[in-house]
Parts: structure tokens; C-alpha cells; sequence
């Protein structure tokens, strides 16, 4: 595996790898990597024949309060798994690689609407950093194929309207959500948990699916949601938001949807957790 840091050298190998014929994999990252970033290189193994991945810590995207200082970063221990996974090159570009010009000089790229609910009214900000990056990134790439798991749902719904928007040619491939064995999809966050914490997260992903059925048996969409806010309570929560969501405008659900989302986020401790899962009603 290469590991290269300049736009320049990026842009050099990946010539050379379309003379061949090559179609190219993207699997943009913020390092830490686990399980669920492994199977995305593994997955866009099988979708093309030479695979990149970024890991770049995007400080567009973190509030002011937010851990962009003490966000893990293990980049020794992350070049070892994506060797193993057989990724091709690790593009690591600096702040300054990235943002020439300077953050508060940067071009940016807002999708109005969908990423203006949910985390996105939790974190004002976070998808135009979200939004502005992987566009920089796709434009770095050039990718035929990108791959992104649907842990972070709405940032896959976020970038999917960008690229039909802008009309970029790459081809978004949602990847379903890793979990521990307890159902407590993987994140780098996760490491912040104490040993309680952790022994609650669980309850998240129970709660999901707990509101999934409820609604697959007729229960009405504000009492799902209430419930559920009391279960995460109960459990030690702050809850942030638990929404019962269009599968893909993400505007508030109706009586008369039938493909819906359920989104939640909430804190244990200063650690903040998001999940999802998706609904087929029958109207």
C-alpha cells in the first residue's frame, strides 16, 4: 500500500491506473479505523480494481464545542488494518493540502433542506463541512465507485442529493451498518465510553427496533417516538432527537408514508451516539 500525502502524488498514481484500464474505489475516512471501515475497503474491493482511502480529520465539520482536538487519531494502527484489507493507496493530505486558501477562505458546498434536520439542527454547520469535503475529495479521486456506511445515514442521504445535484460521476454505494455483538453499530465515538456506558449503549440499537416494530404493528408516529424517548431516558440518555422520517427527503414522516427511517441521536455521558434503522409499512 502507498501512503501518499500531496494532491500531486495522488493525482500522478491514479493516471497511470486509468491508462490501465483500471476503475477506481473511494473509502473516505477519519482514520481510528474498526471493523466497519474494513468491511467498506473489502466491499469496494469487489466493486473496482484499485482502491484509495482517505483519512483526513475534517475540522469543517466540528462545532465549536465539539472534539476535533482530542478526536482519536491512530494512524500507525490504521495503515497496518488497510494493508491487511488489501486497500491500495491511504491518501493522508494535511489541513493545508486540503484548504490551500485557508478554511474561512474555502468555497462552500450546502445541500439546503435535507441537511438541515436532525443532526444538522443539533450541529449547524456540519454537513456544508461534511458536504464540502467529500466534494473536494471526489474531485481529488476522481472515483468511479464511493463507499460510505449507513450508520450515518443522513450524510449518505446528504451526499446523494449533492452528487445528482452537481451531477458528479461517481456511484454511491450505501454499506449496512457493522455491529458489535450487542447491536451497538461500531464507531470511532465508542471508544469513549466508560465501562457502564457501554454496558447501556446497547439500549440504543434496542430502542430501534423495539419503534420498528411498533409501527410495523399500526402504532401511531408520536407515540413511537414518546415511548422511546422514555426507554433511552430510563436507560441513561440525553436524547438529542428520535425521528420517524421519509426514508429519503427525511421530512417528517406521515400517516401516509411507507418507506420511513428511524434517526436518533442521543448522549451517554459527553459521548454522543447516532443510529438508525429503516421501516416498510404496509397503508
Amino acid at each position: 500500500m502507498n501512503i501518499l500525502r500531496q494532491l500531486s502524488e495522488l493525482r500522478n498514481t491514479l493516471t497511470n491506473q486509468r491508462k490501465k484500464s483500471l476503475t477506481i474505489g473511494l473509502v473516505p475516512t477519519m482514520g481510528n479505523l474498526h471493523a466497519g471501515h474494513i468491511h467498506l475497503v473489502e466491499q469496494a474491493r469487489k466493486e473496482a480494481d484499485f482502491v484509495v482511502c482517505t483519512i483526513f480529520v475534517n475540522p469543517m465539520q466540528f462545532g465549536k464545542n465539539e472534539d476535533l482536538d482530542t478526536y482519536p487519531r491512530t494512524f500507525d494502527a490504521d495503515c497496518e488494518k488497510l494493508n491487511a484489507a488489501g486497500c491500495n493507496v491511504l491518501f493522508a493530505p494535511t489541513v493545508a493540502e486540503v484548504y490551500p486558501n485557508g478554511i474561512d477562505a474555502q468555497t462552500i458546498v450546502r445541500v439546503p433542506g435535507i441537511s438541515e434536520r436532525h443532526c444538522g439542527a443539533s450541529r449547524p454547520g456540519h454537513f456544508d463541512g461534511v458536504s464540502t469535503v467529500v466534494c473536494k475529495l471526489f474531485n481529488m479521486v476522481q472515483p468511479d465507485t464511493a463507499h460510505f456506511g449507513l450508520k450515518d445515514y443522513q450524510q449518505f442521504m446528504v451526499i446523494s442529493r449533492m452528487v445528482e445535484d452537481l451531477c458528479i460521476p461517481v456511484r454511491l454505494i450505501g454499506e449496512t451498518t457493522q455491529r458489535n455483538s450487542s447491536g451497538l453499530a461500531l464507531s470511532s465515538r465508542n471508544g469513549y465510553l466508560t465501562q457502564d456506558q457501554a454496558q447501556s449503549a446497547p439500549a440504543l440499537y434496542i430502542a430501534l427496533q423495539e419503534a420498528k416494530a411498533s409501527l410495523e404493528a399500526g402504532v401511531a408516529l408520536g407515540q413511537v417516538m414518546d415511548q422511546a424517548k422514555v426507554q433511552l431516558t430510563s436507560h441513561g440518555f440525553d436524547v438529542d432527537y428520535f425521528n420517524i422520517s421519509h426514508a429519503y427527503s427525511l421530512e417528517p414522516a406521515t400517516d401516509k408514508d411507507d418507506q420511513l427511517v428511524i434517526l436518533v441521536a442521543a448522549k451517554l455521558g459527553t459521548t454522543r451516539l447516532i443510529d438508525n434503522i429503516r421501516v416498510s409499512v404496509s397503508r
